[in-house]
């Protein structure tokens, strides 16, 4: 499947108009790099109701969020003041603490300590402790610690339709951006405690684990991915396709959760029910269609009655080279590896090419580096670098015509860089990560995480800081933690009966 040269480009007006948005996960670390176990702190605000500032699975995992941005360096310097306001507030406590700069998690204590996220007495904010409790159960918590970026991204005059053909290529070439970007190719031994794997120790101590031509283990078989999920036959062939097989996995009972049971004998909550997803944010994949929801209603209804609004990219690693994760010219590569996928032509999937995506998608984060490795398409092995190549060079129109709407050059020089990797791997940030593990950091993974969060830290702290600013970010914070408040005092009825009512499948359209 090759870029088409015959489509024409967006005109300038919608290339102008995409929009672009960070998620940034990550964990509060002590700073002798264990896990800090310490509740999500009040000067943050209410994670619940704080437009930026929130958690992820644990109280210990914070997850950043900025607005949907025109300007790229706009969206980056949100990012960074949204961090500023954090550190400033986490260095300021009786123990200070940090941000974790890997995707991969730091020292963590047994899977039970690890605290899970709490949102208040709310009926919305128990529901959302039980779905954490569910994932638990059903992955362990440690998986959930695994941190990422998740990139948001849409632009004027797309149908859903076009968005799900955007999905499709995506996942096709979605090894392009493991090899480019992938920054976890180690991990701290505790992270795999107990659990069958196959990476090997780095070095004679035992102080981390990894994999030598490693890109991203978050996105391999050791991250995001489960027996169960891997039942669910999710189409992209189109809204309707996409709607049916979601409904039925969170509708249809799945029999190792229905003997976990949605309360325990003490009346206490084990999850939010026993299908095979709980809610729909439980469903892993790199790429997400999206739609903006009303108060209480579901993600799934929301899509049917309204179709897709952006996209959420999610197998982005946190890079602990840049302050807050990510880079400039990763995000403008980004956007021209988006409006690629747009364009080209975009045959259905089946389930062999399915089977086929999943295959090249361990590959390429347990082994993208190895030289000659070769992939899967159509049918056929080609080498990932080949491949690779031949996708970004298709992508130079696009860059180029991002740059004359822009007046820059920045989009060919990410496009450059792209190229600049694929033809030497060790330009890469995963083999960039293991040769400064084995050589400044003895091969202990939490050392240079530490190191690398220490870093960020500095950075970060060493920037300007406005007065106005401060007072934005605290007046934010006052204001979530009133709003939860005042969804507390409005909850009326039984959680159970709440539960149920949200939990119905006529709630998903």
């Amino acid at each position: 499947m090759n870029y088409n040269a015959a489509l024409t480009l967006p005109d300038t007006q919608r290339l102008a108009g995409i929009r672009r948005g960070i998620e940034k996960e990550g964990l509060r670390a002590l700073v002798n790099g264990a896990l800090a176990l310490t509740p999500h702190p009040t000067a943050l605000g209410a994670a619940l109701t704080h437009p930026h500032i929130t958690t992820d699975f644990s109280e210990s995992q914070l997850e950043l969020i900025t607005g949907a941005h025109l300007g790229v360096e706009d969206c980056l310097e949100e990012l960074r003041r949204t961090h500023q306001f954090v550190l400033r507030t986490l260095t300021a406590q009786c123990e200070p603490e940090l941000m974790w700069a890997s995707s991969m998690p730091c020292g963590l204590p047994t899977d039970e300590t690890i605290p899970l996220g709490r949102y208040g007495s709310s009926h919305v904010g128990r529901s959302k402790s039980v779905y954490r409790m569910g994932l638990g159960h059903r992955y362990g918590r440690r998986m959930q610690t695994i941190s990422g970026i998740h990139y948001n991204w849409s632009m004027p005059g797309i149908r859903s339709e076009e968005y799900f053909s955007l999905i499709r290529n995506f996942r096709r070439h979605a090894f392009v951006l493991l090899y480019l970007y992938g920054a976890s190719p180690a991990l701290s031994p505790c992270f795999v405690e107990g659990r069958q794997h196959q990476l090997q120790p780095m070095g004679h101590e035992g102080k981390a684990f990894y994999l030598p031509h490693a890109t991203s283990l978050r996105m391999g078989r050791l991250g995001y991915q489960s027996d169960a999920q891997a039942s669910i036959n999710v189409s992209y062939n189109g809204l309707e396709g996409y709607a049916n097989s979601l409904y039925d996995a969170l509708t249809r009972p799945y029999p190792a959760y229905q003997l976990v049971g949605v309360r325990n004998p003490g009346g206490d909550y084990n999850q939010l029910g026993t299908s095979l997803l709980q809610i729909e944010n439980e469903f892993y994949g790199t790429i997400r269609p999206k739609r903006m929801v009303k108060s209480g209603e579901r993600p799934l209804h929301a899509l049917r009655e309204r179709g897709v609004e952006y996209v959420e990219v999610r197998l982005m690693d946190i890079d602990p080279y840049e302050d807050v994760g990510i880079h400039g010219s990763t995000m403008r590569m980004l956007d021209v590896f988006l409006l690629h996928c747009l364009l080209s032509d975009s045959p259905p999937d089946s389930p062999q090419e399915i089977a086929d995506i999943k295959h090249n998608q361990h590959l390429a984060a347990e082994r993208g580096r190895e030289p000659g490795l070769r992939l899967l398409r159509g049918g056929r092995e080609v080498e990932l670098a080949a491949w690779a190549d031949e996708v970004l060079q298709a992508c130079r129109p696009i860059a180029e015509a991002l740059d004359q709407v822009h007046g820059t050059q920045d989009y060919s020089a990410a496009l450059q860089l792209a190229l600049t990797r694929v033809q030497d791997s060790q330009q890469t940030p995963s083999a960039r990560v293991l040769h400064d593990m084995e050589h400044d950091f003895g091969n202990q993974f939490n050392a240079f995480g530490l190191a690398r969060s220490q870093w960020v830290r500095d950075q970060l702290l060493a920037r300007p800081w406005a007065e106005g600013d401060e007072a934005q970010f605290r007046a934010w914070a006052a204001e979530s933690l009133q709003a939860q408040r005042a969804i507390e005092v409005a909850t009326v009825g039984s959680f159970e009966d709440w539960r149920q009512h949200y939990m119905a499948a006529q709630q998903l359209g």
